[in-house]
């Protein structure tokens, strides 16, 4: 890997006496840490912090482990998806198996008994536990109860699991959302890393305390969500003149999660540094990208978890692996992303994109 390269002329040596010291040395460990920014700075405003253009091809080969014959399953990520309902069992699929796609080992799928079939049906790599329920199919005097059965069924799963990925395909079902929330309660407790998407951010932004003061959750909003989330927590309306500022404050006032600000550029913040991965995709907007990216974040965030605890022992000054999850993840998808549109153009669909995670990963960070 490279050496670290220095910061941008930008950030002159004025800053190191301002009120953002502490962030900005927090920002060169991490560069360091990772091998290197690209020679890339953007001011949010006048002594607020950088906005640095990640090295994400450092970080994936970085963060990915080695293909070893002395490796046995499980070793490469046990991830989960808790969505998946009567309406929406594709993202589901689409976050589950790009799990899969990437390299973990194992990938489960948490959903409505309706649902379960159907994502059976399109692949059998999956596992499948059909024990969600909505409203419609419980009495009210069965809820508590159900409720109790459902926590306890996953609860038995939960330490097996390297990161939970909660909302793709969840719906908005009342009771189901309530069910939800109490897994990921159990998850925060179990030290479980959590990535919200999709519904799962509806559920959040109703309910913050999900995923408060959790280091370990990531929110990954896309344009509406993200004014959603802007507006329940920083009381006001999105600021793209200012929006590295912006993510920064809403991810520190939620309590430290990490926030995937998608856009033309990712930008991702932990409330003490903000990241910009601006590589080029693709123009095709087909729905399910969104899906793609759960679960590529899951699958780094838990192997750059991996990588930090068996390397050293973390401390405060540590880089974050659920930043250098969402790096990785936010790459890989524009990569394959590009690739898929290179050869399908405006046929493009999810699953082309899919198919070409695995190439796109080869290219950064060659198997053998």
């Amino acid at each position: 890997m490279s050496a670290p390269i220095a910061i941008s002329e930008g950030l002159d040596s004025r800053m190191w006496g301002s009120s953002s010291s502490s962030v900005l040395r927090r920002q060169l460990f991490l560069i360091r840490s990772l091998g290197g920014f690209r020679h890339k700075a953007q001011m949010a405003g006048r002594g607020a912090s950088p906005t640095l253009e990640a090295d994400a091809e450092g970080v994936i080969r970085r963060i990915t482990p080695v293909l070893d014959p002395i490796r046995y399953k499980g070793q490469a990520g046990k991830i989960a998806v808790i969505g998946g309902c009567r309406e929406y069992t594709g993202a589901p699929y689409f976050a589950a198996i790009s799990a899969l796609k990437i390299g973990a080992d194992l990938s489960h799928v948490f959903c409505t008994k309706d649902a379960a079939t159907v994502i059976k049906s399109y692949s059998p790599e999956l596992i499948v536990h059909p024990i969600l329920e909505e409203s419609y199919s419980i009495r009210d005097d069965e809820k508590a109860s159900v409720s109790t059965k459902i926590l306890a069924e996953v609860a038995k799963w939960m330490e097996r699991f390297d990161c939970i990925i909660v909302g793709p395909g969840l719906g908005r079902d009342p009771f189901l959302l309530n069910c939800v929330g109490d897994i990921m309660r159990h998850a925060t407790q179990s030290n479980v890393p959590i990535v919200v998407d999709g519904d799962g951010l509806f559920l959040v932004t109703n309910n913050l305390d999900l995923v408060k003061d959790n280091s370990l959750a990531v929110l990954t909003p896309n344009i509406n969500e993200y004014k959603r989330l802007v507006d329940k927590v920083l009381n006001c309306e999105v600021n793209d003149q200012d929006g590295s500022e912006q993510l920064l404050q809403l991810a520190k006032r939620i309590g430290g999660v990490t926030i995937l600000r998608k856009g033309k550029a990712d930008l991702i913040s932990d409330g003490k540094t903000v990241s910009r991965v601006s590589t080029y995709g693709s123009p095709r907007r087909c729905g399910g990208q969104g899906d793609i990216l759960s679960g590529s974040v899951a699958v780094f965030s838990s192997w750059a978890r991996h990588h930090l605890l068996s390397n050293k022992q973390p401390t405060e000054r540590s880089p974050n692996p659920m930043i250098l999850g969402c790096i990785a993840g936010s790459l890989l998808l524009r990569r394959a992303a590009a690739l898929a549109f290179e050869n399908k153009k405006r046929a493009t669909l999810t699953t082309d994109i899919i198919e070409c995670l695995g190439k796109s990963l080869e290219d950064i960070c060659p198997a053998v």
